[in-house]
């Protein structure tokens, strides 16, 4: 039977600080201990495969037999954004963080883009992507222009109604952002970020489209594909890789259908790699420090990995894991850098078994490509050893 990885990223879900969080601004932070805290939090698939019993992850209570491997692991790249985090997980480490810009972008980035699409720019500063349709959305309306804004990651956002530059027109808009967003100031993501309805009303639509930098190096990605074997992407995946690697992909509108998406391809037959990310926690929850609505969707989420359990194959290895944190109960709305868990199970691993903290995200893709028969071309030292049965 063919070997089968799947990998799903639990985007934002941070389990404690590193030793260099205070650099960040972000001493203390704890994503899951954070929706711990609010006391509903219940996720009994993921506890009974280890996740409190991961060295210092501050929350939870430890079950006596884990089924599956646990473990942390501490950020070797310079940063805490989506892009650096997947990089780093398939096999890249970043020296350098990607550039950002919390007194807006540059007038000559501004005005090259407005005059290659025709359009004059609003806001240009750190914003709520919320709360910037609603002070900037009535005047898009009136003339058409860009609402152009950041955050603290390494993003530029571009959002527009749909009725006003239609969805396809704001990907080509985008697609020139990325364009003139290269060398120094190549951040990692353009974000498209279309938007309907009325002033007081705006809601934010599930045609996002991010287009990122290609990875500056060789990813698992890459390789998997190279050897013949498929490399799914789910979710943002082919997003974040712009499209490097990736043999075949779905885009998905919510947590939910990411796992419905991924069910889809438990049942099919392939060999390879099911690369999965989830966003909802990040976008919907952690920004908006929603601690209730945080925990809710690691509940279900909870739930949705519970069927995905009992179709697992033989050969198949599922890993969970995180990018970066994103922790809902602090002042800040931005990532937090934190540890990240990895969760391990399968027919072929060793229940029980405690990682303690690895020092690299890429430890996932060098024990990936060993699991697969993939020479590991990558930053990274696998732990498929010390795991299996």
């Amino acid at each position: 039977m063919a070997k089968r990885v799947f990998l799903i990223v639990l985007d934002s879900v941070g389990i404690g600080e590193m030793p260099d969080s205070a650099a960040y601004g972000d001493a203390g932070s704890n994503t899951l201990a954070a929706c711990y805290r609010s006391g509903q939090l219940s996720v009994p698939n993921m506890a009974k495969m280890g996740l409190f019993n991961i060295e210092k992850v501050g929350c939870g209570h430890p079950v006596d037999h884990p089924a599956g491997a646990f473990g942390r692991l501490a950020e070797a790249s310079r940063g805490k954004d989506t892009t650096i985090g997947h990089w780093e997980i398939a096999g890249i480490i970043s020296a350098r963080p990607l550039p950002t810009y919390p007194e807006g972008f540059p007038q000559r980035v501004l005005d090259e883009l407005s005059a290659r699409t025709g359009r004059g720019i609003l806001c240009n500063k750190p914003y709520s992507g919320t709360e910037v349709l609603k002070d900037y959305g009535p005047r898009h309306l009136e003339t058409g222009d860009l609402i152009v804004y950041t955050s603290a990651d390494s993003v530029m956002q571009i959002a527009a109604h749909e009725q006003v530059i239609p969805v396809e027109e704001l990907y080509r808009i985008c697609g020139i952002a990325r364009e003139i967003m290269t060398g120094e100031d190549g951040v990692g993501r353009i974000i498209a970020r279309p938007f309907v309805g009325e002033p007081e009303n705006f809601t934010r639509t599930s045609n996002r489209h991010d287009f990122s930098l290609a990875p500056p190096g060789t990813t698992m990605l890459d390789l998997i594909s190279a050897a013949g074997l498929s490399c799914i992407g789910v979710g943002k995946i082919n997003d974040i890789f712009a499209g490097r690697g990736i043999t075949e992909f779905v885009r998905t509108k919510s947590n939910r259908d990411g796992m419905e998406r991924t069910m889809e391809y438990v049942r099919k037959d392939f060999a390879g790699l099911c690369f999965v990310n989830l966003v909802d926690f990040d976008m919907l929850y952690g920004h908006r420090n929603n601690v209730v609505g945080y925990t809710a969707a690691l509940n279900e989420f909870d739930c949705q990995l519970g069927d995905l359990l009992r179709h697992l194959r033989s050969e198949d290895l599922l890993l969970l894991t995180a990018d970066h944190g994103c922790d809902p109960s602090t002042p800040s709305t931005d990532h937090s850098r934190e540890h990240t868990p990895v969760l391990l199970y399968g027919s072929g691993v060793q229940p029980g078994i405690d990682l303690k903290t690895r020092t690299g995200f890429c430890d996932i893709a060098a024990t990936v490509l060993e699991y697969l028969g993939v020479p590991a071309a990558v930053s990274g030292t696998s732990f498929l050893s010390q795991i299996s049965r």
